[in-house]
């Protein structure tokens, strides 16, 4: 298998996705704009995404693909498609209590996670409504996840990264022609997602069955392979939970700030997940199931192999997106929401929040790539324990920069708090012995840094020959934005080719 090959076409899916994304929320932003509806859609939508990263995405994929990995190469198909059914009757189970549950008790739960909305009551019960409405949402996107889990392990690896592709046809699709049968019209958002999540569980299903892998769920706790799963999954789930905590009290801290503070940093937060998607999630995905084979087989110089290969091209890709997002974040902002009721203030609140959030990037990115090398060796509780680390860093932080930042400083802890879990990772994954640096390091650090600034050079020369950008319509601005991406990232490769860096040396041919 070709990484770098596998690494683009998931890079792909996940870029067409990410586009859409972008098209929805600028779709959202100029029919709703920046204020207390949309804050309301937010936090209902944040919800089921948080119990999603924890459930499905998150804890759920880190306890499973390990196992699932080793059961398919030991033990055949046929056992294998045994084990998948207990764990899919019990991930069903969850969900649907967990579903039955959320839509319960909505108001407790808005109550506990943007309790500054009781101070607007019309905010307060329309958020508890579309939460009643997005909380099945849950239950589909984590069924879908576990059949993205078995896709990957069969090495179908695109088909996954295009899922969310449906859910954003769907909100585009509901907001641009259903609007008129809503009252209120954000209502259309929730039943959207609702929709969305049916249309991703179909479409992958229909490539479970292409594989023969569709499967009644059973029940089954005397299985030690089942005992061995929800062990590390509950470790996961703790590990997972720390980071969502994280990204929920930021939410509650948010609901006591000015009205559309919660929307800024949603918009800023939708423009990090980009890079996050293109580059961390892409290489996680390909590095989890394939150092969990490293590990089966007792492979410790391929299992090192795949970190630095994982690492190298992350900081390649991960350093120039975080300079440029930092440079170009007015840009983007005003290029991609800047229009009708999304005002000229709320471009410029998001911008900051935008700014405060990049110097968090390579930190967000190589916590996904270091985080799958202690799940390969089912050590859940290294990443718990520096989780934990981080969240109590990241509240402090929380408490300091609000008072002069507001949204600012709360997304400026997260960018700072993913700097530390990621060294803190680093340097606990050298400690094990397990994981060493090859030679060249020093070398491409170097390549990287005069590439970079050749790069911040070119950017703010070439700004300085561009109109306001608020001015002309979307398709001019966006051809201006996509310009100075094109000038910038050209200086960037340009000058690593210059100083003698090649393609062939990020092509990792791995053998299963």
């Amino acid at each position: 298998m070709n990484l770098l090959k596998s690494f683009f076409l998931i890079s792909f899916a996940t870029f067409f996705s990410r586009i859409l994304g972008f098209i929805r929320d600028a779709i959202i932003a100029h029919i709703f704009g920046s204020g207390s509806n949309t804050d309301a859609f937010f936090v209902a939508f944040k919800i089921p995404n948080l119990l999603r990263r924890i459930f499905a995405e998150g804890a759920f994929s880190q306890a499973f693909l390990p196992i699932l990995t080793i059961y398919k190469k030991r033990k055949g198909k046929n056992k294998t498609k045994i084990f998948i059914s207990y764990i899919t009757g019990l991930l069903m189970l969850s969900l649907i209590v967990i579903t039955v549950l959320g839509i319960f008790f909505s108001s407790y739960i808005v109550l506990i996670t943007a309790p500054g909305f009781q101070n607007d009551q019309k905010k307060f019960i329309l958020t508890s409504l579309m939460l009643k409405i997005v909380f099945p949402y849950i239950f589909f996107i984590s069924m879908t996840s576990l059949i993205a889990s078995i896709l990957n392990t069969w090495n179908y690896l695109i088909i996954p990264a295009f899922s969310p592709c449906l859910l954003n046809l769907s909100i585009i699709f509901c907001s641009l022609f259903l609007i008129p049968y809503f009252n209120p019209p954000i209502l259309i958002l929730a039943w959207a997602v609702f929709i969305g999540g049916i249309l991703q569980l179909l479409y992958q299903f229909f490539f479970l069955k292409k594989i023969n892998m569709c499967i009644l769920p059973k029940f089954n706790l005397k299985n030690r392979e089942v005992w061995d799963f929800l062990k590390n999954f509950c470790t996961a789930v703790f590990c997972v939970s720390i980071n969502q905590i994280t990204l929920l009290t930021n939410t509650i801290f948010a609901s006591f700030l000015d009205s559309g503070s919660v929307s800024w940093m949603y918009y800023a937060d939708r423009l990090m997940e980009l890079p996050c998607g293109i580059l961390g999630a892409g290489i996680s995905s390909i590095l989890l199931p394939l150092l969990s084979n490293s590990v089966s087989q007792n492979n410790t110089d391929q299992y090192s192999n795949l970190i630095n290969w994982g690492l190298k091209l992350s900081i390649l890709l991960a350093f120039p997106s975080a300079v440029a997002i930092y440079i170009l974040a007015g840009p983007l902002v005003i290029s991609l929401f800047q229009y009708n009721k999304f005002t000229m203030f709320d471009a410029l609140m998001t911008k900051h929040a935008l700014m405060a959030y990049s110097l968090g990037l390579i930190g967000l990115i190589l916590t996904k790539i270091l985080a799958p090398a202690f799940y390969s060796y089912n050590d859940m509780k290294t990443p718990l324990r520096i989780s934990i680390i981080t969240l109590i860093i990241t509240q402090m932080m929380n408490i300091i920069f609000i008072k002069f930042f507001k949204h600012i400083g709360l997304a400026l802890s997260i960018g700072l708090s993913a700097n530390v879990n990621s060294i803190l990772l680093f340097l606990k994954l050298i400690q094990t012995k397990r994981f060493y640096l090859i030679n060249g390091w020093k070398i491409f650090l170097l390549r990287i840094l005069i590439a970079i600034i050749i790069m911040i050079i070119t950017l703010y020369g070439f700004l300085n020959f561009y109109p306001v950008w608020n001015t002309g319509t979307i398709f001019y601005r966006l051809l201006r934005l996509i310009s100075i991406c094109i000038i910038g990232g050209t200086s960037y490769i340009l000058t690593l080719f210059m100083l003698g860096l090649k393609i062939n040396d990020f092509i990792y041919k791995h053998n299963n």
